[in-house]
């Protein structure tokens, strides 16, 4: 069976609608077959409510911020957390919620914590206003789930998440490269026309 792979972020674009399935009528989900269940495998409904809830889950969690990066994997009725968080708690939090979701059989937590250091958290809060506070970008400031995520790992940066164009791509980086301090900066956003 095809894994699939959805990467947990909010957009002022069409973005983040576009990686959720149609929207299809209540599924009741009963438990598979027995020859499907010790394959692991699961119906595409049964899939797609998965991804639904999961994501609805992780994005309910109260205490992310935009230094928090989390994704996840569907392949039948396992889930593997990715990401990367700044407080361990996050990640036995992420399992915790998955672990409410009706139909999931096994979590894989590959979230990785990242270590606490006073340098990176200069970075961070340098990062953020060079990114959020340039007037060009600050229309992705609006909004409780900030879809650029800042994420420092030992002074390297990563940007995670999506932008309206190419052009706000090119900005976030060429931002995030000023910061003086930075070993590397690595551009993950897409592109997702709103």
């Amino acid at each position: 069976m095809k894994t699939l792979i959805f990467v947990l972020m909010i957009a002022m674009s069409s973005g983040f609608a576009q990686s959720e399935p149609k929207a299809q009528a209540p599924v009741q989900l009963s438990p598979p077959p027995a020859n499907d269940q010790q394959r692991g495998q699961a119906s595409p409904a049964a899939t797609n409510r998965i991804i639904k809830e999961v994501r609805h889950e992780l994005l309910m969690m109260p205490n992310t911020n935009v230094f928090d990066y989390l994704a996840f994997k569907v392949d039948g009725y396992d889930v593997t957390l990715l990401g990367q968080v700044t407080r361990p708690i996050l990640k036995s939090d992420a399992e915790a919620a998955v672990k409410s979701v009706e139909g999931v059989e096994h979590i894989d937590n590959q979230i990785d914590v990242l270590p606490p250091s006073s340098q990176d958290d200069r970075l961070r809060l340098q990062l953020y206003r060079a990114i959020y506070g340039y007037a060009p970008l600050q229309k992705y400031a609006l909004g409780v789930q900030k879809p650029i995520r800042i994420i420092v790992k030992s002074g390297r940066v990563t940007l995670e998440g999506v932008v309206d164009n190419e052009t706000d791509k090119n900005i976030a980086n060429i931002r995030a490269n000023g910061v003086s301090g930075i070993f590397s900066v690595q551009n993950n956003l897409q592109v997702v026309k709103p």
